[in-house]
């Protein structure tokens, strides 16, 4: 009986390990992705769409897909980041 219940908790210890505890380290790290979302950003769609962030607005993103063409998608639908735009540079910064 208590190599069973032993058994029972390694399965268990296992399951977390390689399963549970990395699909939790990716949305963590989807979910940091699609708050440092800002405009200029070229991203990619879970539908393989490829655009220009144009807009970001609480649960939904603008995308310019080519020539004046723009697009409303849900801001979880954003699958990776292609180019990050240059963060602005500080007002100290400038001034030198």
């Amino acid at each position: 009986m208590t190599q069973t219940i032993i058994m029972f908790g390694l399965m268990i210890a296992v399951l977390y390990f390689f399963m549970i505890r990395p699909q939790q380290k990716r949305q963590k790290e989807h979910q940091s992705l699609l708050e440092s979302l800002k405009k200029g950003d070229e991203v990619v769609t879970q539908g393989g769409m490829i655009g220009k962030v144009t807009k970001v607005a609480e649960g939904e993103v603008t995308l310019d897909v080519g020539e004046g063409v723009k697009i409303k998608v849900v801001k979880q639908t954003i699958l990776d980041v292609r180019n990050r735009t240059a963060p602005a540079p500080a007002n100290d910064a400038a001034k030198s």
